[in-house]
């Protein structure tokens, strides 16, 4: 329309300083009058950057999940990146497709966290996504040698299961999840340290290992008041299991803590909300976020020389009335 080369366009609408100002206005009132954008893709097919980094976690409507990725775009918007998110709904199957689908839309980054069905990881290795960096998150696989923001599972398994025994409680469940999970692995080592450190046995009809839901929260429940010496409290290391148990021990007409403590993990606004209020461990989920990005951006930055590392987030242990049972400390500790 105004008869200038396709380059002039392009260095008058990037802001190069070699196009006289009245070109540069017109262009950029015919862009206007046009509604006229660049083609990202065009772009980075040429710079091979998209500024894009893409986010797979397990389930959107998840507080945890959220939280981590708020510290994400906080972090990734401050270095002029934008983040395309998606979720697996727990879906091993869904998780690999959207990791293909980001992969194929050119992202410069890939940050997950695991859906609980993922025991292969094949699709994050390096020649599945094509050599961009891949950062995993709280649900991570050592099988990828790429970077990684973990929690101290242990530490903080030890720390609710001490704070239980302190509590006068002898007979201590455990609610975990699949035994192939790093955290699950992780979380009852530390329950069972615990135990072991402070003369307490380690009984196998106390461990119960679930995919999280519900229903089988309850049933496992059903399992331990069945013994003959049921269980006088329980960690569930999935704070949504702990509430599922604080309904379930509730309609059986039990008491909480006096018939049955419940501690959880991961401390979420109900897990103050619930009655009683729940003895978690603050996972600082946003923190997780900020971090993952990061080491995203050092990655970039450092190129050839950068050593994947893995950083681990220390949590703590926040007490409330599902503990309680008269024997112990009344404040939150640190871990």
């Amino acid at each position: 329309m105004l008869g200038v080369a396709v380059s002039t366009v392009s260095r008058a609408l990037n802001g190069h300083a070699d196009i006289n100002p009245n070109t540069r206005q017109a262009i950029i009132e015919v862009a206007r009058q046009l509604d006229y954008h660049p083609s990202l893709l065009a772009q980075s097919l040429k710079s091979s950057e998209t500024h894009t980094i893409g986010v797979v976690i397990p389930d959107i409507e998840r507080p945890f999940f959220a939280t981590a990725v708020s510290g994400i775009q906080q972090v990734a918007a401050g270095m002029g990146y934008r983040v395309i998110i998606t979720h697996s709904k727990e879906s091993y199957a869904t998780e690999v497709s959207n990791v293909q689908a980001l992969v194929a839309s050119r992202v410069d980054g890939l940050l997950i966290c695991h859906a609980h069905e993922t025991d292969n990881f094949d699709h994050v290795q390096p020649q599945a996504c094509r050599g961009i960096p891949v950062i995993q998150f709280d649900r991570v696989s050592d099988e990828v040698a790429n970077s990684k923001v973990i929690l101290d599972d242990w530490t903080g398994a030890f720390a609710v299961t001490e704070h239980l025994i302190q509590e006068g409680c002898q007979r201590i469940a455990v609610l975990a999840g699949f035994d192939t999970l790093l955290i699950s692995k992780q979380r009852v080592a530390g329950y069972v340290s615990a135990l072991q450190h402070y003369g307490q046995p380690v009984r196998k009809e106390y461990q119960r290992h679930i995919n999280f839901d519900q229903e089988e929260a309850a049933a496992a429940l059903e399992q331990w008041l069945a013994l003959p010496e049921p269980p006088d409290a329980i960690f569930a290391i999935n704070y949504v299991n702990a509430f599922d148990l604080i309904i379930a021990i509730k309609k059986r007409g039990l008491r909480i803590p006096e018939d049955i403590a419940v501690v959880g993990f991961g401390d979420e606004f109900m897990a103050s909300m619930i009655e009683p209020g729940l003895t978690t461990v603050d996972l600082h989920p946003y923190r997780i976020g900020q971090q993952a990005a990061r080491l995203f951006l050092e990655q970039v930055q450092q190129k050839e020389q950068f050593r994947p590392r893995t950083y681990m987030i220390s949590g703590n242990l926040v007490v409330r009335q599902s503990s309680l049972k008269g024997k112990g400390s009344r404040f939150q500790l640190s871990i």
